[in-house]
């Protein structure tokens, strides 16, 4: 694909859905509805399903859980699209066995997350993910989110990942698309916008895709913004991006992507269950009725 005449490479595809993980009423793994849920994701515009990440509640679903999913997903879309897994933890030998796990269930990309928590050196980052990208023969794409993690990528510790031939983007989450931008150029990795607010800015300077939380309900029109952008329509874009943002804001802006993203599945009828996992807790009784609001509004349920 080019971009206002550049290259643009896309190794992990260009839109990309942080998908839930589905729960039965009873707290287990609802394995049917995962599947449904990225076959209809990818019949919607989605070439990339995220399986564990942390929308897909990663901190409370164990490794047998995530292999399943990896193993009946990728079943299910063969080559349709790719399927990558979220590899992420702040004990680095269990990230490299997540890692490995998601390999042999026949994931085709990895995700893998700064350590969180311990707040490790920008040495220790590196070595971690280095780490993890040697445990697999999988491409890997770093997600760097200080907001959560409390560690920032720095530039340098970013160049150093680059060199290794498996690691080839990063999913930006920091918010800060200006300083993503010189990453970008200086690292030569893919960049991912990582936050639904920012993905025409990321887009318009020169990320290979979204990796979208808010695609669960948008991802035809997240496949439209893409094809804008690379046509050089950035009005169009712009227009499109803008017609976007009361669907964004009504699932991110509680700071709950999980909750309500699966509150939106339930709402519109693609899942039966908006069930989490503690320490997440469901929607509010005025938060879902604003979502359904804006669901509405915007012809995704009935009036």
């Amino acid at each position: 694909m080019t971009k206002n005449n550049l290259a643009v490479s896309r190794t992990f595809g260009s839109v990309g859905v942080a998908m839930v993980t589905p729960f039965h009423p009873d707290g287990s793994l609802d394995v049917d509805s995962a599947v449904k849920l990225a076959v209809k994701l990818v019949g919607d515009g989605a070439d990339t399903i995220l399986l564990s990440g942390t929308t897909g509640e990663s901190p409370t679903t164990h490794q047998p859980e995530k292999n399943e999913l990896v193993k009946e997903v990728k079943s299910a879309l063969g080559d349709r699209a790719l399927v990558m897994a979220g590899a992420g933890s702040n004990d680095t030998a269990h990230a490299i066995r997540i890692a490995q796990g998601s390999a042999e269930a026949g994931a085709d990309r990895l995700l893998v997350v700064a350590p969180y928590y311990n707040r490790p050196s920008q040495e220790g980052v590196y070595q971690h993910i280095i780490a993890v990208a040697e445990s697999t023969d999988l491409p890997v794409m770093i997600y760097d989110i200080p907001g959560r993690t409390g560690v920032k990528l720095e530039l340098d510790t970013l160049k150093r990942l680059a060199q290794h031939p498996r690691i080839k983007a990063v999913k930006d989450s920091t918010g800060d698309v200006a300083a993503g931008f010189i990453k970008m150029a200086e690292t030569g990795l893919e960049y991912y916008s990582g936050d639904d607010d920012l993905n025409f800015a990321w887009l318009a300077h020169g990320a290979s895709g979204v990796i979208s939380v808010a695609g669960h309900v948008i991802s035809s029109r997240l496949r439209a913004l893409v094809q804008e952008v690379d046509a050089g329509d950035l009005p169009a874009a712009r227009k499109e991006a803008f017609s976007q943002r009361s669907i964004i804001r009504a699932i991110m802006g509680t700071g709950q992507g999980a909750v309500m993203a699966k509150e939106a599945l339930k709402l519109t009828g693609v899942l039966e269950s908006a069930t989490l996992r503690l320490p997440l807790v469901g929607a509010s009784a005025s938060q879902i009725a604003a979502l359904a609001d804006v669901l509405r509004a915007e012809g995704l349920i009935q009036a």
